[in-house]
């Protein structure tokens, strides 16, 4: 009996204490929170800034010969000064499953048009569109529209690199005819210097939440391909490619206030 009531004792006093950390922990979110807000409405601040995009695209140039639309995913991480001037870097991650370029794997295939597994059975054999695209970014924000200072007509260019290829992708790797090796063969890696252009509009708000950009995203790119020798057309591809893609992007931002511009507001 002695026992089951320490233990009953010990349970109690667990539940007490996490209840009184629980309650420290909300009364230090609620201090971050109002420390956190910021007169971004009435002054023109400087703004480290993370964000997450998405972008829906359309190639052009030679890249619509062998790609349909794709999308985007693009992560960047920019530092908006007091004057508007806007710098820093972005990472996207281009995918998509429509595969223009027909043929590459027609050397492979029986009459049937299918690939023969080691099984004896057609393999499951599907292409996909797989990209990055990486670069150092400038611009500058135009407070129009808005009296927010800090908000308004957003542009940004880029320069950096664009890659894409055609991934291979065959289901539990039943065809030996594409191993690891020889996917290189047919993927038409592909990659050369590339710029970028983007005409929007940024919000900033006082909010940490509701923090976003919105507009037109360009990027144009002189690539070549890099694999030595494509094995369905038996011939060595170092021509020059101009490759393009355009569309529409949209982005939340994570802004990170500086403690110099914080202010403390009480009721």
């Amino acid at each position: 009996m002695s026992s089951l009531l320490k233990l009953s004792e010990i349970v109690v006093s667990l539940r007490l204490n996490m209840k009184l950390h629980l309650s420290i922990a909300f009364f230090c979110l609620l201090s971050l929170s109002s420390l956190s807000q910021v007169n971004v409405k009435d002054s023109i601040l400087s703004i480290p800034m993370a964000s997450l995009s998405y972008a829906y695209q359309i190639p052009g140039g030679d890249l619509a010969d062998r790609f349909g639309a794709n999308s985007n995913v693009g992560v960047s991480f920019l530092h908006k000064l007091k004057n508007n001037l806007v710098y820093g870097v972005e990472f996207d991650i281009i995918f998509g499953n429509d595969i223009i370029e027909n043929g590459i794997l027609d050397n492979l295939k029986t009459e049937q048009g299918v690939i023969i597994g080691e099984d004896g059975l057609a393999a499951d054999v599907v292409l996909y569109e797989r990209g990055f695209y990486t670069s150092l970014k400038g611009g500058w924000v135009l407070p129009v529209l808005n009296r927010n200072p800090s908000s308004g007509i957003f542009i940004l260019a880029g320069a950096g690199l664009l890659q894409h290829k055609i991934r291979i992708d065959v289901a539990n790797n039943t065809a030996p005819q594409l191993t690891d090796d020889t996917k290189k063969g047919y993927d038409r890696l592909t990659n050369g210097f590339a710029i970028n252009q983007f005409v929007g509009y940024l919000n900033l708000s006082n909010s940490r939440l509701f923090n976003f950009y919105i507009g037109i995203d360009i990027t144009q790119a002189w690539t070549k391909n890099r694999r030595n020798y494509n094995f369905d057309t038996m011939t060595t591809d170092d021509s020059q490619r101009f490759d393009m893609l355009y569309g529409a992007r949209i982005g939340w931002i994570i802004p990170f206030y500086k403690r110099g511009s914080v202010r403390t507001y009480y009721d």
